[in-house]
């Protein structure tokens, strides 16, 4: 079957990348169906804009209920919908990192355990997480998000062989910063005065916000998604954004450990 006609869902579609992505595979005769927790601010969206809250199980799967109700099927899973955010390990919310997991672990198991049974169904299907560069590493400051986003790639690995029997693929985009406005929704720890933490944490936050900026266009990314679910046989992952951090990936697997680390701390000017 060509990629035409076939019926895509996609998370956190109303802005920023999930946007992109929607719009692009609009643009290549797709069926679209994206989600937003309120869909009712987006009255011009140009595909179909369902309402969903991935943290809520129930409404995960009425959203996935009514498009299997008015299609048929579900071709594509795009797990997108995320947040972000920052704080030193010592310092940082523990009810804050129980909700991070709870949107960028959870929620995209949730989208998982409600497409499977169609999908295995049918006997195809492609389930695409974006996850991101700060999974395949740990990054100063953003180690919750680092966690969530490895324990998503981590699992993705294994739900490969799972599907395997059935005809289902599964593989992760994992980018670099991407050109949106997820800087703003992001938590950030607050920078405590007189912490030990203050002014690096500080420093590093600034600079996070700004790399945000210089990331790659939300377009380009969705490019990279579609190119990904025109592949038969897709690898576990596919790396984009900025180049050098597309080549941190590589480095990470190859070098030593401690090598490594201290390419981190002078990137990152913690010394």
């Amino acid at each position: 079957m060509s990629e035409k006609g076939k019926v895509v869902l996609i998370t956190g579609a109303s802005r920023g990348l999930g946007l992109a992505i929607a719009e692009h595979c609009l643009s290549k005769g797709m069926c679209v169906y994206g989600t937003s927790r309120n869909p009712g601010r987006f009255s011009d969206c140009s595909f179909n804009l369902l309402q969903m809250e991935v943290t809520d199980s129930s409404s995960v799967k009425l959203a996935v209920a009514q498009v299997l109700d008015l299609e048929g099927k579900i071709d594509v899973l795009v797990n997108n919908a995320g947040v972000g955010i920052t704080g030193p390990i010592e310092e940082i919310d523990l009810d804050e990192v129980q909700h991070h997991f709870d949107v960028n672990y959870r929620g995209p198991l949730r989208l998982i355990q409600s497409v499977l049974p169609s999908m295995r169904q049918q006997g195809s299907g492609m389930i695409i997480n974006i996850t991101s560069v700060a999974g395949t590493m740990g990054l100063p400051f953003r180690a919750v998000y680092s966690a969530a986003k490895s324990a998503l790639l981590l699992s993705a690995e294994a739900l490969r062989m799972e599907l395997r029997p059935f005809g289902v693929k599964v593989t992760n985009l994992v980018p670099g910063d991407i050109n949106t406005d997820m800087a703003a929704g992001r938590y950030h720890a607050p920078v405590i005065q007189n912490s030990p933490y203050e002014k690096l944490y500080k420093k590093l936050l600034n600079r996070i916000n700004q790399d945000v900026n210089t990331g790659s266009s939300p377009e380009a990314i969705a490019r990279r998604v579609y190119k990904i679910m025109c592949k038969s046989n897709p690898k576990l992952y596919y790396t984009a954004g900025p180049s050098f951090q597309q080549f941190a990936v590589l480095l990470k697997r190859v070098l030593p450990s401690r090598l490594f680390e201290r390419l981190m701390i002078s990137f990152q000017k913690l010394d």
